[in-house]
């Protein structure tokens, strides 16, 4: 298969909004697999051609759609596709897409069962537009436009999100009730309605994110284990298979984990 991956020319104005345009074709289908990342996941389809994801309860999607934080690949067959992926922080996501992130966590919603028909239009709008640059643009005013500051994050879950990101899931979460001045309990309930998962599982998806693309850029398992904070090799493996559902070796081969840095460069570094 090919990938052609075109990044914006600028940060995107919106804090926690990340983009890129991807064009794929091949001689026939390919069988992928979207690998869990510690994002939101929308992807708005251009033109005619679009893939087919398969959810946990085996039903599948085509099109444009959402996908909520996740601890499980999913399958996706492609042949020739063009669309823009936006990954969206789990702060502001909801703000956004106008769904609690509980609701979303775990699942595939199909676009237009979020935006109804503006979602069709945008596709269309971007089937329109010639340039990569303008699509870039129409996407961020169309989120722009969605965004409602009443369904964002509460301070303190945003705060508790972004000590697990940039410890890379290595802060202690037993410490994040007590930073915030707030009960263990009430951290924990209004982290995982806000954000869609326990504190617990976010930070092994953020530490799984982590070490799954220093694998990819072939950096040693037992390396990757003893810098990323895992007890020992066995951890790496078990946590590997768990959110891939394949050994390590085939999971770091996985194409879209493979073009990451191209695509997400400000997301993978280190």
């Amino acid at each position: 298969m090919v990938w052609e991956i075109t990044r914006p020319p600028r940060i995107p104005v919106l804090h926690g909004v990340d983009m890129a345009g991807f064009r794929i074709h091949g001689d026939g289908p390919a069988q992928l697999r979207a690998i869990p990342h510690p994002a939101v996941t929308v992807a708005v389809n251009i033109g005619d051609h679009c893939f087919d994801v398969r959810d946990s309860t085996g039903r599948t999607h085509s099109g444009s759609l959402a996908l909520g934080l996740t601890s499980n690949a999913a399958p996706v067959r492609v042949q020739t596709i063009e669309c823009v992926q936006v990954r969206l922080s789990p702060v502001v996501a909801s703000a956004i897409l106008g769904f609690p992130l509980a609701e979303l966590a775990g699942n595939i919603v199909a676009l237009d069962e979020l935006w109804g028909r503006d979602a069709t239009r945008l596709s269309e709008r971007l089937h329109e537009t010639c340039s990569w640059r303008e699509r870039f643009a129409l996407i961020e005013t169309t989120l722009s436009a969605r965004l409602r500051d009443d369904r964002r994050a509460d301070p303190e879950v945003a705060w508790a999100w972004r000590q697990l990101i940039v410890s890379r899931g290595r802060f202690r979460v037993d410490r994040l009730a007590a930073e915030v001045g707030w009960s263990r309990q009430r951290l924990w309930s209004r982290f995982s309605t806000q954000i869609g998962l326990t504190p617990k599982r976010a930070a092994m998806l953020v530490r799984f994110d982590h070490a799954m693309h220093r694998l990819v850029r072939g950096h040693s398992p037992a390396q990757v284990a003893a810098d990323s904070g895992y007890a020992d090799q066995s951890h790496l493996h078990r946590d590997v298979h768990g959110f891939t559902g394949a050994p390590l070796t085939s999971a770091a081969s996985e194409p879209w984990l493979a073009v990451d840095d191209q695509a997400w460069p400000s997301s993978t570094a280190g």
